[in-house]
């Protein structure tokens, strides 16, 4: 589930925090590790909210079509996910609020009705129905992020992206696997932890060459006048054009534009896109890294 959109990501502010706050190398690497796995961790928890309502309705109506959808029920006694449960002994249990407040959007949606009048009932329109209510109740639901936020200080910033692998699954769960259904793995691929390592030691460790390939392209300017964010985005950046050849210099740049828009000013994408294009048809002319 984690990719390497995410790992960026968290590495640049990693990156950031440790330049704001003095942190040590070894600390900020296993915080890294940490922030990585509450992104994980979310996933599974978001996925238990489903289970929970299904819970709450069968408590109320226990032959409805809410309480009996086939995915919601199969989800609910998913072995992974049950073993999430058991291991984080996290539920939703504590927040009867939320869960009641959802449930109650629910059945007003134009969805639920169009779920509950259709006359051939299966695992796929079971599936399908979690597909939109999710998408359209829990994604960019307030609430929710409140309850998330005073959970986890990592969870609001994951929520986004998070909402979207959550998605996926529900899209993707096959009914003929039933307990033993695959939710998502940790890492997407897995060389993307090392990636992760290896990208935020390259960034620190090398900060001096880094900053002074930033430096060279700054007409008449003094590094200290950029934004410490758009240095960090770029400083990571140069980091991935030398650890990792095989990703070519466009993808790295694109992302770290992507990566500006959220985090940086207004300004800084066409800034940061402008000089990493520069750094890098500099190392490519000097015969410094030769790649795609």
């Amino acid at each position: 589930m984690i990719n390497r959109a995410i790992i960026r990501a968290k590495v640049i502010q990693l990156v950031y925090a440790f330049y704001q706050n003095g942190k040590n190398l070894d600390s900020a690497e296993k915080e890294l590790l940490f922030s990585l796995s509450k992104a994980y961790d979310l996933y599974q928890y978001l996925l238990l909210l489903i289970v929970e309502i299904t819970e709450y309705e069968q408590k109320l109506n226990p032959e409805s079509k809410l309480a009996t959808n086939r995915f919601a029920v199969q989800l609910g006694a998913n072995k992974q996910l049950l073993q999430y449960k058991e291991n984080q002994n996290r539920t939703w249990k504590g927040q009867a609020g939320i869960i009641k407040k959802l449930h109650s959007q629910i059945l007003s949606t134009q969805t639920y009705g169009e779920y509950v009048a259709a006359k051939d009932p299966s695992f796929q329109l079971d599936r399908e129905f979690w597909r939109k209510i999710y998408k359209t109740i829990v994604s960019n639901n307030e609430a929710i992020d409140e309850v998330l936020e005073e959970m986890s200080l990592y969870w609001n910033d994951d929520k986004e992206i998070v909402d979207t692998f959550v998605l996926k699954t529900i899209k993707r769960l096959e009914e003929e696997k039933g307990e033993e259904a695959d939710l998502l793995p940790e890492f997407s691929n897995p060389t993307d932890k090392d990636f992760a390592l290896k990208l935020f030691h390259k960034t620190i460790l090398n900060e001096e060459y880094y900053r002074h390939l930033i430096q060279d392209q700054l007409s008449n300017w003094s590094l200290e006048r950029l934004a410490l964010m758009d240095v960090v985005i770029m400083q990571t950046a140069i980091a991935e054009f030398f650890a990792f050849v095989d990703v070519p210099f466009s993808v790295t740049i694109n992302e770290a534009v992507e990566l500006s828009k959220i985090y940086s000013t207004r300004n800084s994408p066409g800034f940061i896109n402008g000089t990493l294009d520069n750094i890098s048809l500099r190392l490519m002319d000097e015969k410094v890294l030769q790649k795609r």
